[in-house]
């Protein structure tokens, strides 16, 4: 059997977040090591690795969770000023192999990123 991720653990209540927003498909928390001045993950509940593992299967829980990015921005005061990140795979900065939104905002974020 596969070891938690520190995502799952969170989900299961096994490692305390500072959750900013939780629904029956996601949950959203403070990053513990914050590259802006408000840096949330958005997370879904469903255990999948990568956005390459994502199905057609999973259409309804993709299109839910940027929904859900918009409710993470309006209850932290940020819509319509702030950036979301996804990364996929180890090469390109993915840490934890549980799909994740970074939602940044609070200072002026540079492009092209990384």
């Amino acid at each position: 059997m596969a070891e938690k991720t520190v995502f799952k653990r969170i989900i299961d209540g096994e490692i305390p977040a500072d959750i900013v927003y939780e629904d029956e498909h996601c949950l959203a928390f403070r990053d513990i090591n914050p590259r802006a001045p408000t840096h949330v993950l958005l997370i879904p509940k469903a255990e999948i690795p990568t956005l390459d593992d994502l199905s057609e299967a999973d259409h309804a829980l993709a299109g839910h969770l940027l929904l859900a990015v918009g409710k993470v921005a309006k209850t932290l005061g940020i819509e319509g000023a702030y950036r979301v990140v996804a990364n996929c795979g180890a090469e390109v900065g993915q840490e934890v192999m549980h799909v994740h939104f970074h939602v940044l905002a609070g200072r002026p974020l540079g492009w092209p990123p990384g």
